[in-house]
């Protein structure tokens, strides 16, 4: 005679189950990008050419230049003893 016992472990790994199948789905929804790439193509350049341009930005100005001269002349003046 044997006999299905409904005990707390079987629900719980029925729930489980059931939690595991559904972000399995969630996920394999997330995961079709169909038509998705010319906008991320489009995103992707545009923030390279804003980085581009803040970098040249920060190289050009007075800031990095003195400092830069700064080290330089600072190895230069230094003397082993």
């Amino acid at each position: 005679m044997t006999a299905a016992i409904n005990t707390p472990i079987n629900s719980v790994n029925e729930f489980l189950t059931r939690v595991y199948i559904e972000a399995a789905a969630r996920a394999a929804a997330l995961r079709r990008d169909d038509g998705m790439s010319t906008i991320e193509y489009a995103m992707g350049s545009l923030a390279a050419a804003a980085l581009a341009a803040v970098l040249y930005m920060v190289i050009n100005g007075n800031g990095v230049v003195d400092a830069i001269e700064g080290i330089i002349t600072d190895a230069l003046s230094n003397r082993p003893a």
